[in-house]
């Protein structure tokens, strides 16, 4: 008799993999995703339909419909995306900030850039001053508030500096940041060095500390 039968049998590994119908479904977001990001920068927001977008996943349309009921809720499924991919970038800025300035210039950089990459394809082929539509709280956007605040708090009590209402502030920094990343987003070329050096100006120093043109 083989020594293999005295051996307790192991138990079945589990398989944490998602399955073939998990992945499909994350492919096909993914796919609708790449699509409309391509057809935003290519056509603008305004002159891109969800047809131009199925068009260049390969999807059928009643399988885009499954995902996205309309142009708005993929362009909020766009800006959640980008939030969770900006999230771990914040929290590199606050691991080597050494007080409130640095943190808030490492993140306002690292969000200029990130926008500006986002919109690589805009840059190239939309005109300069032609607009671009409002972000809304996604949870992810909401969650990036959150981590904002956080960090703030905790940059804040490093210094010891006096109490200051966070939530103005961070939405106060926030709004500075999103205004300006949009204007931004309309010029070209797009500087995210000058977009930078304005916002961290305007909120450290006030207008006697903004850079003059």
């Amino acid at each position: 008799m083989s020594n293999i039968a005295y051996f307790p049998a192991m138990p079945p590994r589990e398989d944490n993999r998602p399955g073939k119908r998990e992945r499909t479904k994350t492919a096909n977001r993914q796919a609708i995703l790449d699509a409309a990001r391509q057809v935003f920068g290519e056509l603008g927001y305004d002159g891109a339909t969800v047809r131009d977008i199925i068009r260049l996943t390969g999807l059928a349309s009643g399988t885009f419909y499954n995902y996205y009921k309309s142009k708005e809720e993929v362009f909020d499924a766009l800006a959640d995306d980008g939030a969770r991919r900006f999230r771990p970038l914040l929290r590199v800025e606050f691991e080597k900030a050494t007080d409130f300035a640095s943190f808030l210039r490492g993140a306002m950089r690292a969000y200029f850039e990130f926008l500006a990459a986002e919109h690589e394809t805009w840059r190239v082929n939309r005109p300069a001053g032609e607009t671009h539509p409002q972000v809304r709280a996604t949870p992810e956007v909401t969650a990036v508030f959150g981590e904002v605040r956080e960090a703030f708090e905790r940059v804040l009590e490093r210094e010891h500096a006096p109490p200051v209402d966070l939530d103005y502030l961070t939405a106060a920094c926030i709004a500075v940041a999103r205004e300006v990343g949009d204007k931004m987003l309309e010029r070209r070329p797009m500087d995210t060095q000058g977009a930078t050096a304005f916002a961290v100006g305007l909120i450290l120093g006030g207008l006697p500390a903004l850079p003059r043109p």
